[in-house]
């Protein structure tokens, strides 16, 4: 009896129907079990005299409780990953700089930042594919104002150069003032171009050795008789006229070289004309091309040009046609721009104003086809023109053309081999006629290119070079130490 009581209050503590006390609560041995592994097998045989009901509260407790241990041993966790990035960062940044903790990354956290640094580098790329060619073109433009600035001094000097002191009004100089302008310097085939922006007009080009001088005209009704030098309207003064700046220096030069006692001896060149010598004393039989360009209305321009030049032909110093032969001056005048080619070809028998003739446009004189291919309103080798015009020594001395409307531009720096033919073909068709070639236009910079071209310009034998920088064109280490130097 006393070993059934005894076990007694163990049978009552599972039996639903007994009136005593349970001595034990089983959600909190069940609790005590999950922590500490104690009370397994009590809880076996209690969860056997569980009704449904109370099965279904103690399963929702137990989960319950899981999930609160499970959050709790979460918390600890993410705690401690805390302290160790906040230990990590304050080694990175250094101790007592305030700045908020990173949470930690998740995948999508982490899925994002890839595609932002992915965002960088695209912009990355981008910018240094714009910046590239943008860093070429300041170090290029950097390179070409400090080409400019060291062009603009003469770091080796050459021989000191003979120039009057000043060169307005012209009409004070004396003969002697001339005196060794041309001494030792060999003519050179070049054309000093926009020749009147020199410091010295003229005689800059003259102690060069160039051989042919431009000056740009102008002439306006208020100013009846008066011929203006200059490239644009806003450059013309009063004091820059044909006549004081090129008609009176030339012809006080011829004088110097026409005296009594002059270097050479004069030239005879036909019965017809007086013997004259050229302005160059090393060779005297190298005439000095005058080149008029024509600015505004050339028919109205050419009466008044002729008029100017008239000194010169006086003495005999132009070159002229006589209706059958050409008679070599040591001046020969050639008229561009504007200039009326019918007012030129007019007189038959004495003919000492030339005309420019278009080079891009000539036709090789075998061909079946018109002389001239093109008519224009106005331009050089246009102006007076019809289809049938004719263009050889008779009336025209140049044969000239601008460089990229003709030939094209240079890409790469180089002059392609069609570019090539293209100006063999042009100056074999002006040479067929008894022309002269020139172009105008060509590159100026990089200054590697402007060789290429003056280079293949003098292979395939252009007569005049022309170009703003005397000092490089006579030099020639561009094409081969002075080939195409006269003589």
């Amino acid at each position: 009896m006393a070993a059934l009581d005894a076990g007694k209050p163990l049978l009552l503590d599972y039996d639903s129907h007994s009136p005593f006390p349970l001595n034990k609560n089983a959600t909190t041995v069940s609790l005590r079990a999950l922590e500490d592994g104690e009370g397994e097998e009590e809880d076996e045989f209690e969860s056997l005299r569980l009704t449904p009901s109370r099965r279904v509260v103690e399963s929702l407790r137990l989960t319950s409780a899981r999930r609160v241990i499970e959050s709790l041993r979460l918390t600890s966790a993410r705690r401690v990953i805390e302290r160790l990035l906040m230990a990590v960062r304050r080694r990175n940044v250094g101790f007592g700089r305030e700045e908020p903790f990173d949470r930690v990354r998740f995948p999508l956290e982490e899925k994002e930042k890839s595609v932002q640094r992915g965002w960088r580098v695209r912009r990355c790329g981008i910018k240094t594919v714009l910046a590239v060619p943008l860093i070429v073109v300041v170090f290029f433009g950097i390179l070409h104002l400090s080409n400019l600035l060291v062009s603009l001094v003469n770091l080796l000097r050459d021989d000191a150069v003979t120039y009057p002191r000043d060169f307005l009004p012209l009409e004070q100089y004396r003969a002697g003032d001339f005196t060794g302008l041309t001494r030792n310097v060999k003519p050179i085939h070049c054309h000093s171009h926009n020749d009147y922006w020199r410091r010295v007009p003229l005689y800059e080009a003259l102690r060069w050795g160039c051989t042919g001088v431009e000056a740009d005209v102008w002439l306006f009704p208020e100013r009846s008789g008066q011929l203006f030098v200059g490239h644009s309207t806003r450059d013309l003064t009063v004091d820059h006229t044909f006549r004081s700046m090129y008609v009176k220096p030339l012809m006080r030069i011829v004088d110097q070289q026409n005296t009594p006692n002059a270097p050479n001896p004069p030239f005879q060149t036909t019965s017809k004309s007086p013997a004259r010598n050229g302005v160059f004393e090393m060779d005297p039989y190298q005439t000095i091309v005058l080149l008029v360009d024509f600015k505004n209305d050339g028919h109205a321009l050419y009466p008044v040009v002729s008029a100017q030049l008239e000194p010169l032909r006086q003495k005999g110093y132009l070159s002229y046609y006589d209706g059958h032969t050409l008679i070599p001056g040591p001046i020969t005048v050639v008229a561009t721009g504007n200039a009326p080619f019918d007012l030129i070809t007019r007189n038959t028998t004495h003919r000492d104003i030339f005309f420019d003739a278009p080079l891009a446009t000539l036709s090789p004189i075998s061909a079946q086809t018109n002389n001239h291919e093109s008519k224009r309103a106005g331009g050089q080798g246009t102006v007076g023109t019809t289809p049938q015009s004719t263009f050889d020594l008779t009336n025209s001395y140049y044969a000239s053309a601008d460089f990229k409307k003709a030939v094209g531009w240079c890409w790469f720096g180089r002059v392609s081999a069609a570019q090539r033919e293209l100006i063999r073909t042009q100056i074999r068709t002006a040479k067929e006629r008894g022309l002269k070639s020139r172009y105008w236009g060509a590159p100026k910079w990089p200054v590697s290119v402007r060789n290429t071209v003056w280079r293949v310009l003098v292979e395939e034998g252009v007569d005049q070079l022309n170009g703003d920088d005397l000092r490089e064109m006579t030099r020639g280490n561009w094409g081969g130490g002075g080939a195409w130097e006269m003589g």
